[in-house]
């Protein structure tokens, strides 16, 4: 399933990512440092919620207590989380 999230005190407007059970595919950013967010999106391509989380969780960006990174990982974190809540729900 496709989402887009809105990241919170970093420059991107938008993270979108495709979320198959814990694997997350085809993440894209709106806005930001284009070169350094292709490349993030290249690495992270195939990763599991967990293995984002173990690298990029808690990178900081300057004094703005988060990151690119950081909000790519709470975001696949809790798009995961809500998509396990939606499979009980049924």
């Amino acid at each position: 399933m496709r989402y887009t999230v809105v990241p919170e005190n970093v420059c991107p407007t938008s993270i979108s990512f495709n979320l198959e059970g814990n694997v997350v595919t085809d993440v894209s950013f709106v806005r930001g440092c284009d070169g350094n967010l292709k490349a993030l999106s290249r690495l992270v391509e195939g990763m599991t919620v967990e293995q984002i989380e173990e690298y990029l969780k808690g990178n900081t960006c300057k004094k703005r207590g988060t990151s690119c990174a950081d909000q790519l990982a709470r975001a696949v974190r809790e798009k995961y989380e809500e998509s396990k809540r939606d499979v009980k729900e049924i």
